[in-house]
């Protein structure tokens, strides 16, 4: 059993390998990245870009100029906001400011819809020949992507939205819609809100420290990260997401963000770990996490 658990996210590792490897769309090897392996990133997650619409920054900082992790006071100035959701953000910061706690769906153990789930980590891409599957680790979620098909004409909302992808050269891009409005529905760590109409595109690809290097520093001055060399896999690379959100009932623009992974594979168990949020309640020192509970029967 303890040789069955070591070898588990090896055995994942290789199978998304030689999926990888075998079968794309053109039917060629060549025409499909392999990301394979267990990749993790900081919360709060989201690397602002240098320019242009992007995400919220931490208004909190440290002496050193970084967020700071343990005071999440969104930048509810930011013009990517309309008017009502920089109030909703501005009050979740006083909040993030009070110590008494601030909800959201990964503290309360609720579904984590994208944009929101791609802080979750560590993470794992695996991919097959008309699909791929990501896993996040934290309260064991997973995503279904279908390759190379469309939206349905009418989308049923679901935590984590009708996916749909396909691949343009290096990069695996995600088109998903139809996020479901929940209790503690929200596009990031600072109470964003969103409504039915987010859409959300991720792109994807492998990248060399060269290239990784400037997500690396953006990440490192929004969540006090050691900007040194991080881990890259055995190929010598990094995983990059690209993303881009749109929401037109909360946000005047698209905006968009990268979010820049380091490889976690070490070899041992405790690479992928189960965690079941609902196994530990308190949240905040005497307060229980909201946890979903069925308030009727389903039939």
């Amino acid at each position: 059993m303890d040789m069955q658990r070591r070898n588990f996210p090896l055995v994942i590792t290789l199978a998304a390998a030689f999926v990888t490897l075998t079968f794309g769309p053109s039917g060629s090897a060549e025409s499909v990245p392999d990301f394979s392996g267990i990749w993790a990133h900081a919360n709060p997650g989201f690397e602002p870009l240098s320019s242009g619409p992007t995400s919220l920054i931490n208004r909190e900082r440290r002496p050193n100029g970084t967020g700071n992790g343990l005071k999440l006071v969104g930048d509810h100035t930011n013009p990517i906001l309309k008017p009502a959701a920089a109030e909703i953000v501005k009050k979740h910061g006083e909040l993030g400011l009070s110590w008494t706690g601030d909800p959201n769906p990964h503290n309360q153990c609720w579904p984590e819809g994208p944009p929101f789930a791609l802080t979750n980590g560590p993470t794992q891409i695996v991919q097959a020949p008309n699909k791929v599957t990501i896993l996040y680790q934290d309260n064991s979620q997973v995503r279904h992507i279908r390759l190379n098909q469309q939206h349905p004409a009418r989308v049923t909302p679901s935590w984590y939205g009708d996916s749909v992808g396909h691949y343009e050269g290096d990069t695996l891009v995600v088109d998903t819609v139809g996020i479901k409005v929940g209790k503690y529905a929200m596009v990031d760590w600072y109470g964003t809100p969103h409504t039915e109409a987010l859409h959300v595109v991720e792109r994807y690809r492998m990248i060399d420290y060269a290239t990784a290097k400037e997500g690396f520093e953006r990440d490192a001055k929004e969540h006090n990260v050691d900007p040194g060399m991080p881990v890259a896999n055995p190929q010598g690379k990094y995983l990059q997401l690209h993303f881009t959100v749109e929401d037109p009932n909360v946000f005047t623009t698209k905006w968009s963000a990268t979010m820049t992974y380091r490889y976690a594979n070490t070899g041992q168990v405790g690479d992928w770990a189960e965690q079941a949020c609902a196994e530990n309640l308190f949240w905040y020192p005497g307060v229980e996490s909201d946890v979903p509970r069925a308030l009727k029967p389903d039939f």
